[in-house]
């Protein structure tokens, strides 16, 4: 506990001193959302200037700066803990849940940075029920590069408020891909107040795209078979259902986030899958609970706003009301995978399994266009539906892996055991040169991007052949352990077959071109003597050439085929650097 609260001492710098000498009638803690009477939305710097304020005015209150991001910046963590005393809110052994609340991600999506400023001055100044179980911590605006690039026009299909923000960060990257492979400092300073706070509920506010339906707000719950266990049971069976409820009892329509794109819904649609990269799929690796809020971009900005406020609200007071069931659901979890369990790695839909939803949604049709003349999409809000639409909601495993008792990095490969350290995951380095018999992958086939993504040209469909081998291991490599708080993480990153993973995020792109060859010319003659030497490859050889008719006219193909059978070959080329031990 100490250990960890010394960390968190060493590289946060605690703002404001809760609850100064002064008093809350110095300050004016309305907001710009409400002197606009629901159409604009606070800047960067009222933003922090508000927080700033509340953490002077209240005890309940504290704002502490983090680490910097691309922005030259730093990102800034708002906690509202009535009962505060520093161990109870930052301590492994804390009696209370911690909620961490994600704002601006997409600063242009400025719903939750204005509802967060009202809920909790409204906790602190006692306008309504405050938790008592459960800890608030906010992220007042996560993309602070973004929030600054302030502009009128970039959110073509949203209505208001007006001026907001731009998607991309202070070097244009979407934050909301960059959890696993972090290449902003924006990532990387999460990951450290993540990891700090281990929060045990999660929710990240954004504004949707695609459909026109009458709801104000959906939800985006994280997976809840890619969740799992108990945990994910109840996710889905239990916390879903009663914010739902809690909502509709306060005329709040609410339906999970309506996934389809360029066609109408009530043809069905299935649950968005969170891989690693989202927000929420990355919190989902620490058995954390997770949702996205998705208000919708056509309606008011004030409403939508509104509805933010409302949902949080009655998020809060579930998660505080049930607490304790949380905390042991989620502590069950961490130990959950063990050596030798299969983990599934990727997911496809499990059409066998669905759910019929009462959806509240307005005819669409497709009409000839003034613009184009070739037929569009038009949405008729004078023909409002409720109509039963299937929701397919339900995965199972497409991918799986065994879980091994430990992998061996590399100590060439630092930039991932970088990303390691950031996530907290525990490890110990060999004292001396070594060889022991360890599971190695060599990778047989990928694709990859044809257009750059997110700064990436990512590689999908990886596909790998493990062979057991005896492999050696030099004073200074790293030994990571699955059987740590990290494991999820650790799979979902360290096994190249992941969507996710860091082989399919280019970190391995060495090993995929062969950094040894040979001229024809000189090959030639070794490649007779090789076959006359070696009658068996000398016969497979042959059948290649009989059985393969491109293998048959590519000379330089055949050369390359001996080639590989040799001891010339490079033993690095397509060896996945990362082997696994045990499992």
């Amino acid at each position: 506990m100490m250990k960890k609260i010394l960390a968190f001492l060493l590289s946060v710098h605690l703002l404001m001193s809760c609850g100064s000498n002064e008093s809350p009638s110095d300050f004016d803690f309305t907001t710009q959302f409400e002197k606009s009477e629901g159409t604009e939305t606070a800047t960067y710097e009222e933003v922090i200037a508000f927080y700033q304020n509340l953490a002077d005015a209240y005890t309940s209150v504290a704002m502490y700066e983090m680490r910097s991001t691309d922005s030259g910046k730093p990102l800034h963590l708002v906690t509202f803990n009535p009962n505060r005393t520093f161990e109870s809110e930052f301590s492994d052994d804390k009696r209370e849940n911690i909620l961490l609340i994600n704002n601006g991600i997409h600063p242009g999506e400025s719903d939750g940075i204005d509802a967060s400023m009202m809920l909790l001055r409204d906790f602190a100044e006692e306008k309504i029920k405050a938790p008592q179980n459960t800890i608030i911590a906010v992220i007042p605006v996560y993309n602070i590069g973004g929030a600054l690039n302030r502009n009128s026009g970039t959110r073509t299909n949203q209505n208001g408020p007006k001026e907001y923000g731009f998607r991309g960060n202070a070097r244009n990257y979407d934050l909301n891909r960059d959890f696993i492979k972090a290449d902003t400092k924006n990532a990387r300073s999460f990951t450290h107040l993540f990891r700090a706070l281990d929060p045990d509920l999660f929710i990240d506010n954004h504004v949707s795209n695609g459909a026109d339906y009458q709801y104000t707000l959906t939800h985006l719950f994280t997976q809840h078979n890619k969740l799992g266990g108990p945990l994910g049971d109840y996710l889905h069976t239990s916390f879903t259902p009663q914010l739902e409820d809690s909502l509709a009892q306060k005329n709040w329509d609410i339906t999970p986030y309506v996934n389809v794109w360029g066609t109408t819904p009530e043809n069905g649609f299935t649950q968005f899958m969170d891989s690693p990269r989202y927000s929420t799929g990355y919190t989902t690796l620490y058995n954390t609970l997770g949702m996205m809020v998705e208000t919708h971009m056509l309606k008011p900005y004030k409403d939508r706003v509104e509805g933010t406020y409302e949902l949080m609200k009655s998020f809060i007071a579930i998660a505080d009301n049930e607490a304790e069931v949380i905390k042991e659901l989620r502590k069950n979890a961490m130990t959950r995978f063990k050596v030798g369990d299969e983990y599934p790695l990727a997911w496809k839909v499990d059409s066998s399994q669905t759910t019929t939803l009462s959806f509240k949604g307005y005819e669409g049709e497709r009409v000839p266009s003034a613009v184009t003349g070739a037929n569009r999409l038009k949405y008729d809000r004078t023909k409002p539906f409720e109509k039963d639409v299937t929701y397919y909601n339900y995965f199972e495993p497409s991918n799986s892996v065994t879980v091994p008792e430990k992998y061996i990095v590399p100590q060439g490969y630092w930039h991932v055991m970088d990303r390691l350290k950031e996530n907290g995951i525990d490890y110990e380095r060999l004292r001396a040169d070594t060889s022991m018999n360890a599971q190695v992958y060599k990778i047989r086939s990928y694709e990859s991007r044809k257009r750059p993504y997110e700064g990436h040209y990512q590689h999908y469909n990886t596909q790998v052949e493990m062979v057991s081998q005896e492999v050696q291991l030099r004073k200074g490599d790293y030994v990571v352990s699955t059987q740590q708080p990290g494991i999820r993480y650790l799979l979902e990153t360290l096994e190249p077959t992941a969507p996710d993973s860091f082989f399919n995020w280019n970190y391995f792109d060495a090993i995929l071109q062969q950094k040894e060859g040979f001229s024809p010319y000189v090959w030639e003659d070794k490649a007779e003597a090789l076959l006359n030497e070696n009658p068996e490859m000398k016969a497979e050889f042959e059948a290649k050439k009989a059985s393969d008719e491109n293998f048959a006219n590519n000379w330089f193909a055949q050369l390359d085929w001996i080639h590989k059978q040799s001891h010339h070959y490079e033993k690095s080329h397509l060896r996945y650097p990362i082997v696994r031990v045990g499992g």
